[in-house]
Order: structure tokens, then C-alpha cells, then sequence
């Protein structure tokens, strides 16, 4: 029932919450705590304190902390509980580092070296890579993509973001051409009998291209390690370095707060520099 409640949230978040709920039971077991209405704050404060000396990152007690506050919500929004233990419950706050942008001379390698084009597996790591940098997607948002959702016309993707929130995203004609090539080649030699007929990308095992996946594309392809989420920062980082607004950064993004945007994107030394230099009366 938790889980249903939780419907909208990412697979990822809702399969991390469940865990963290599952284990939060177990450990109240071990704690002699069979019932939710014996739990109290206290009780909760014990449990993180145990996090804490188990050595785990902030980033990860703060995430078990905001699923074992739905999950106390979602017990008194159905009647369970009449009080709210979890409600002032707080947690370490997680670490804003921001992965680093990819160099231009990674770029470079990623985006213009010559690939084989009658590799299918080659062609599609290259439109993978394309999108995450000309779209500023989500892994997750990469891997869940369907052919539907490409418009090669209009020169946009529709994307199922955070929260099942849709938002329609530009690419740009280069990125258009490599989609349109892997389309009318590729995709079809790298689908299976059990594939997923919509699906735009798929695995070696014919399968819907996965987030392990796409991670492996990187390791495989970039000069340097890096992140798929590297490469949404990258996007976002020289929009703004191009004097795009950040309003629209954010809806590019699909961020529902614009201090979310704030805290993501990079804004470069330059382009600070330039703002000055263009704004201020005696610069």
C-alpha cells in the first residue's frame, strides 16, 4: 500500500524508500517495536543516531529520513496513526557538490571522433551521448524515452521527468540527424523478439537501455571517468555560460524550483565577468 502511495515518484526513489521503510521495520523488530503507535521521536532519533555510527553518508541518511517521513505521513494520511512522529525528525544535511562539467577536449572525443556507422551498437552510443548533452536529460528520462517521443520535425523530445511531470525538450539539427540515422538502421538490428517495440534504445540483450547501461557507454566511450549526470550539468552550465536565462535553464531541466536550478548549474568565472563588464555603469 506504501508503494502505491508513493505512485509518481521515480522507479529509483520508490524502490529506495520501500528498502529504506523495510529495513526501518527490521530494526525496530530488533528493538522490540511490533506497532507503529509505539514508535515515537525518540525512538526515530535512536534509529539515526544508528546510521550515524553504521558510518553511512549524509547524503544517504538524509534520503532514509525523508522515506521514513512519508512513510509515517502515509500511515496517519490513512488513519493509522493519529500522530506523526517523523514530523520534525531531521536529518545530516547532504553534501551540494555538483559533478564536474566534461572538458571541451572530452566533448571533442565523445561528440566528433569518427564512430563505424555500420556498428548499430556504435551509432546508438553516440545518440545516447548526443541527447544527454543537447537535452539536458536525466538517465533515467534517456532510458525511458520512446520513438514516439522524438519528433524529428520540430526538433524535440517529450520527456516523463520527476514526478511523471512531462515537459517537451529542443535538440538541435546535428542531434536530429544522428537519431534520424540511428532510426533508420540501427534500432531495428539491435532489437530482439521480446523487445519492447516503443522503446528507443535498447541493450545488447535487446532489452530497454538501462541507467548500468548507459553508465557503462560512458566508461567505455569518454577519455576521462565521468557521469551521465555530468553531462546534464554540462548542458546546463553552457546555457547559462551563453547568457540563457535562468528561468528557462530551469524549465529546460524540469526543475519545479528554480533554487534547485540555482544550486545545479555552474556559472562560470567568464561569464560573470562578462555580466560586469556589460552591466555594471563603470566597467
Amino acid at each position: 500500500m506504501f508503494a502505491t502511495w508513493l505512485d509518481g515518484r521515480s522507479p529509483a526513489t520508490l524502490r529506495a524508500y520501500c528498502s529504506d521503510v523495510d529495513l526501518l521495520i527490521a530494526w525496530l523488530a530488533e528493538s522490540g517495536i511490533e506497532q507503529p503507535d509505539d514508535v515515537d521521536r525518540l525512538v526515530l532519533r535512536r534509529w539515526m543516531a544508528s546510521l550515524v555510527a553504521d558510518s553511512l553518508a549524509k547524503s544517504t541518511i538524509s534520503r532514509k529520513a525523508a522515506a521514513v517521513r512519508s512513510y509515517f505521513g502515509f500511515l496517519v494520511g490513512r488513519g493509522y496513526l493519529d500522530v506523526d512522529p517523523s514530523a520534525r525528525l531531521s536529518a545530516p544535511t547532504a553534501s551540494s557538490r555538483l559533478p564536474d562539467i566534461v572538458s571541451a577536449a572530452d566533448l571533442a572525443v565523445l561528440l566528433d571522433d569518427p564512430i563505424d556507422e555500420d556498428d548499430p551498437t556504435a551509432l546508438r552510443d553516440r545518440v545516447v551521448i548526443e541527447l544527454l548533452y543537447a537535452a539536458g536529460l536525466r538517465v533515467a528520462e534517456l532510458c525511458g524515452l520512446d520513438v514516439d517521443d522524438v519528433d524529428l520535425a520540430e526538433g524535440t523530445v517529450v520527456v516523463l521527468g520527476k514526478g511523471s511531470k512531462e515537459r517537451r525538450v529542443p535538440i538541435h539539427e546535428r542531434c536530429a540527424l544522428v537519431i534520424e540515422r540511428y532510426l533508420d538502421s540501427a534500432r531495428s538490428l539491435l532489437m530482439g523478439e521480446d523487445s519492447p517495440p516503443g522503446a528507443l534504445f535498447f541493450n545488447r540483450r535487446g532489452r530497454r537501455l538501462g541507467p548500468r547501461d548507459v553508465r557503462r557507454i560512458l566508461d567505455a566511450r569518454s577519455p576521462s571517468p565521468t557521469h551521465p549526470h555530468a553531462l546534464r550539468h554540462t548542458f546546463a552550465t553552457h546555457l547559462l555560460d551563453g547568457g540563457a536565462d535562468l528561468r528557462v535553464v530551469q524549465e529546460l531541466l524540469g526543475h519545479s524550483s528554480l533554487a534547485t536550478t540555482q544550486l545545479y548549474t555552474h556559472v562560470s568565472k567568464d561569464r560573470l565577468q562578462r555580466v560586469y563588464d556589460s552591466t555594471h555603469p563603470r566597467a
